[in-house]
């Protein structure tokens, strides 16, 4: 995680800097320029925001108050993802607070499964795929098969991936599908110098990989039958991807197509009907890649109107995030019920679906909190009560 931010965060300041210098170009008035125009944070916050990033490894514990102990434990979701474990003590008691944070899926590849927790006072707990299990990673692989092949022949295959994670999980399965003869003569390209950089940083970091990526890993270094494999840097490179008509897989980010190079490769083959755009993860409400799972006929880039010709595909299996069944599964760890359960970061419906079934199912006691929502913990009756502030 240290290593990732130092180009994670100036790229996403870079990201808000553009944003508002576009959005006072745009701007229609007065009183729109002078409000909501300054960027969440600046390359030089990020700057200085790095300056205070001090790495700890997993399973080590943190003091960083007198009455607090922390462990970050592998979460399994992306490089460097942790689950926190809190122990937070006080006169005459000791509350312990566990944040599962993104939770990845079992058996996925490249990353370890996630830890398994057995006690907490108070857990916090994610929701993202609260709702709905993913498809099987072997019928995900036979979709991604088809998808390529049918494509490649007279079209691109585009993939909006995130820069870290998901790309790197993309190539496992084009590299490991060529591996066993089920994919042939791959031109893949990798347009993100993010990804380009977190690429190299996870090959760093061989000691947190399952079994099966480092066994890839060393059939990789043997250079035999390989996809082509191209990561482009300059801005040149990325236009020169915007000439091939058939035959490219094309890996860009940002995952949720909201900015980045992604737009660019978008704007250029939506519009053709033998191209496929390969939907690899979660898109959250509002973003350009939720409308187009959700069968939008014409989006927006750029200020201009793209018809959604080419063919949309969902490979849910492929998502880094826990489906219901592995929350459950993750959550089956616990010894005895946590005093309390909150369930958080998923959309409303996701998040309501998985509470009732922690309620249902293992009787715990669970609430899904709305914002501003405070809650006073006595330690001895569970929760004393909570109201919003």
């Amino acid at each position: 995680t240290a290593d990732l931010l130092h180009g994670m965060l100036p790229d996403s300041a870079h990201i808000h800097e553009g944003d508002a210098a576009r959005a006072k170009r745009y701007a229609k008035s007065s009183q729109r320029r002078s409000a909501a125009l300054t960027p969440l944070y600046t390359m030089q916050d990020a700057r200085d925001c790095l300056r205070q990033v001090r790495p700890i490894a997993y399973d080590q514990e943190l003091t960083p108050h007198a009455g607090v102990r922390c462990s970050f434990r592998d979460a399994g979701h992306i490089l460097g993802s942790a689950i926190i474990e809190i122990w937070v003590s006080e006169p005459g008691q000791t509350t312990k607070l566990v944040f599962s944070g993104d939770l990845g899926q079992p058996g996925r590849p490249i990353l370890r499964d996630p830890t398994p927790i057995e006690d907490a006072d108070i857990l916090i707990i994610e929701s993202t795929y609260g709702d709905r299990a993913h498809k099987d990673m072997a019928a995900s692989e036979v979709e991604l098969v088809e998808i390529v092949e049918r494509t490649l022949e007279r079209g691109n295959v585009i993939v909006p991936a995130f820069a870290v994670g998901r790309t790197q999980e993309v190539l496992f399965h084009l590299h490991r599908l060529s591996r066993d003869g089920r994919l042939h003569d791959l031109k893949v390209f990798v347009d993100s110098p993010m990804a380009t950089e977190a690429t190299r940083i996870t090959r760093q970091y061989m000691q947190l990989f399952d079994e099966e990526a480092k066994d890839l890993a060393g059939w990789h270094t043997q250079g035999k039958n390989l996809p082509s494999l191209h990561f482009t840097a300059s801005v040149d490179e990325s236009r020169a991807l915007n000439q091939i008509r058939s035959g490219a897989i094309i890996i860009s980010a940002s995952g949720m197509c909201t900015a980045g190079r992604i737009k660019h490769h978008l704007r250029h083959n939506l519009p053709r009907r033998e191209c496929s755009v390969l939907i690899t993860g979660f898109q959250a409400q509002g973003t350009l890649g939720r409308r187009l799972v959700d069968g939008a006929k014409r989006v927006r880039i750029f200020g201009d109107d793209i018809p959604v010709r080419a063919a949309i595909h969902t490979v849910g299996g492929l998502s880094a995030h826990a489906d219901q069944p592995a929350l459950l599964g993750w959550s089956a760890h616990f010894r005895k019920p946590p005093a309390r359960t909150f369930v958080v970061h998923g959309e409303e419906t996701a998040a309501l679906a998985f509470a009732e079934r922690l309620r249902a199912e293992r009787g715990w006691d669970v609430a899904v909190p709305e914002p501003g929502t405070r809650v006073q913990w006595d330690g001895r009756a569970g929760v004393g009560g909570h109201d919003r502030s």
